[in-house]
């Protein structure tokens, strides 16, 4: 199946409420296999996907950095923890630290993020859908739909799986 990469947007969030009501029906009896499921389709879809060409999550959300996060990144860069909060980060209304801004200061013009080998486990993780006990994250996975054109292709595929 050809990802259609011009349109996921519009369909996505054509589909927003469908993939509600699925993922409603999906937290109230999660199927046995449905990890096992996931797990394939995120392998699947991402043998297939380059983000480079896309990077709209970089673009468009800030990931949460947690403290360990922050410290690798204030090493990376070589400065210090609380430089690195200051001059790029604030606390949201979640008690998080996020970017102060969009796209995110560490992607470059070419897509290539300038703290690869550092970044967030929340950047690392991204869109999450590979992650066990699934069913837990259905929330995050239709806002994620909305955001990467790949996470919105592996629940169009889950749903014909699954349906």
């Amino acid at each position: 199946m050809a990802i259609d990469w011009q349109d996921w947007k519009a369909q996505a969030r054509q589909e927003y409420k469908d993939i509600a009501a699925y993922f409603k029906r999906l937290r109230r009896k999660p199927p046995r296999q449905l990890d096992d499921v996931m797990g394939g389709l995120h392998e699947q879809v991402f043998r297939e996907v380059d983000c480079l060409t896309c990077a709209h999550c970089c673009k468009t959300t800030s990931p949460i950095f947690r403290d360990k996060d922050i410290e690798r990144i204030a090493k990376h860069l070589g400065m210090r923890p609380a430089e690195l909060v200051q001059r790029y980060l604030h606390i949201d209304e979640d008690g998080d630290y996020v970017l102060n801004e969009a796209p995110c200061v560490f992607l470059g013009a070419d897509n290539y993020c300038s703290i690869y080998e550092a970044r967030p486990k929340a950047c690392r993780d991204y869109p999450h859908t590979d992650r066990k006990q699934f069913h837990q994250i259905l929330e995050l996975t239709l806002k994620n739909t909305q955001v990467c054109p790949a996470a919105f292709e592996i629940v169009q595929r889950l749903r014909k799986i699954l349906p």
